[in-house]
């Protein structure tokens, strides 16, 4: 039984991660298609080699994080699954309606929900979910100045070029690493 619950466990993780994939694939491949970089299915195979290799390159922060949140004695695979079910629907959802949405604060969202069902809001670590949830709120801060630093820093590089090939050479380049960028974070 334990068995079938794990094999249930990891079929819902890919669901998860499938659903991810979609809702983050238009963001990641649509500047190198619009701009014929890269035709879409090389796009698609681009933005899924990276994503598939991101846990080599990237450490397991988010992970480790949202294990942190549910009281360790209370997470079962019926939770797990219960928590990416949430996490799925809720992907789903906003995507259907056009909202921007994180699937990492999604699944936390999941782990949270079904813990509280499972046990009560006494396994819940306050201190972990407080950290999680202030960065909802400077994320988009921190990432709206890389943005303006990243515009300013390719601006300048670009004022500096005078041929027009080459600064299509030069950003043929940048979107390349802009989408291997983001579906490395997706």
């Amino acid at each position: 039984m334990e068995t079938v619950a794990l094999y249930a466990v990891v079929g819902m993780a890919l669901v998860f991660d499938f659903v991810n994939g979609f809702h983050d694939a238009a963001n990641s491949i649509a500047t190198v298609v619009a701009t014929r970089v890269l035709k879409p299915w090389q796009a698609v195979l681009w933005a899924a080699f990276w994503n598939f290799v991101a846990f080599l390159v990237l450490p397991l922060t988010v992970a480790n994080e949202i294990a942190k949140i549910v009281d360790p004695s209370v997470v079962s695979p019926g939770l797990i699954f219960a928590g990416l079910v949430g996490a799925i629907f809720w992907n789903v959802l906003t995507a259907y309606l056009g909202l921007p949405s994180s699937s990492s604060h999604a699944l936390i969202g999941g782990v949270v929900g079904a813990g509280i069902a499972k046990a009560g809001t006494s396994v819940i670590d306050g201190d972990e979910l407080r950290k999680t949830a202030t960065f909802i709120f400077y994320s988009p801060l921190i990432g709206l100045a890389l943005g303006f630093t990243l515009i300013i820093a390719v601006m300048w590089i670009v004022h500096r070029i005078r041929s027009r090939r080459r600064v299509n050479r030069v950003f043929r380049g940048l979107q390349l690493v802009s989408a291997a960028a983001f579906s490395l974070g997706a």
